[in-house]
Parts: structure tokens; sequence; C-alpha cells
């Protein structure tokens, strides 16, 4: 019996410890409407300020449906750093991610089955203590309101 008690308390504390990204530092995702992202919707994220300088990793999260009607996805990511200790405004960083979904061969390069989820790298930036970061993204596509794109998620990690 103690030998049980043991090994379900040691599965417990495996799991857990496991299950916690002590890298990350933020993960938020903001639905758009399925029937269509209006090209003048603009998805804002505002990150808390940060406890650690260091450098930090930004990537983008995606979930389509297939009723997405395109190969890819451009957008556009406009972040602001507020420094919190320094007498300097928000400086500004503006990137473009061009997200490719499908291969030549028309297989999602996402994963799941229903909704497909995809991770793109945005950027490694510098910051320090106290920094805090407003994001905002909006698509760049000729079509001004796209189908089938469902959540838009930001990911910052500490690289340790």
């Amino acid at each position: 019996m103690k030998k049980t008690v043991y090994f379900i308390v040691l599965t417990a504390i495996v799991h857990i410890l496991s299950a916690c990204s002590g890298s990350t530092v933020y993960d938020e995702y903001a639905h758009t409407p399925i029937a269509g992202w209006e090209k003048n919707d603009t998805l804002s994220f505002e990150v808390s300020p940060l406890l650690e300088a260091g450098h930090y990793r930004q990537s983008l999260g995606l979930r389509i449906t297939g009723a997405y009607p395109f190969m890819g996805l451009t957008l556009i990511v406009e972040q602001t750093v507020y420094h919190r200790k320094r007498k300097i405004p928000g400086e500004c960083k503006i990137d473009t991610v061009n997200c490719q979904l499908i291969d030549k061969n028309g297989a999602s390069k996402g994963q799941g089955i229903s909704y497909y989820q995809y991770n793109f790298p945005i950027n490694i930036y510098q910051m320090h203590q106290g920094d805090s970061i407003h994001v905002a993204i909006r698509h760049d596509m000729k079509r001004e309101i796209l189908p089938g794109v469902s959540d838009i998620g930001i990911k910052i990690s500490k690289i340790q």
C-alpha cells in the first residue's frame, strides 16, 4: 500500500512539473468571426510588465477551419514596447508574417482535423525588466473579409 501511494504521488509530481513551461510568460488567443475576419478588424494583445530582463522569443499562433480559401495568409504584427524605467516613448516594431498554410500537394502544414493549428516565429527581442508590450495584428490580404480564420494568438517565451 505504501509503495502504491508513493508511486501515485511521484507520478503526480512528474505530471505537474512536465506540464509547466517556466519559460512562457504570455500565451493568449483572440477569436475572430468564423464568417469572416474583416481587413479593418485589428486584434489586440496587452502583455503585462515583464518580471525579468533577457531575450524573448515571440511567435504567432493561428487556427483556421477548412473554410479558409487560400494556401497562405499575410499578417501585419505591430508591437509597441513600453519601457518602464527609461524616459523614452514606446518603441514601435512592425513585422510582416507570411504564413504558408498548405504545401504544393494540397496538404495542410498545420496540426488538427477540423481546426488546423499553426505556429510561426515572429522575432527575438531583448527586453528589460518592467517592459510591457502592446501587440496589434491585422491581415493584409486582397480579400476584405477572410472566412475560416478562427483564432490568432501571441506566445512570448524567455530564452534560457
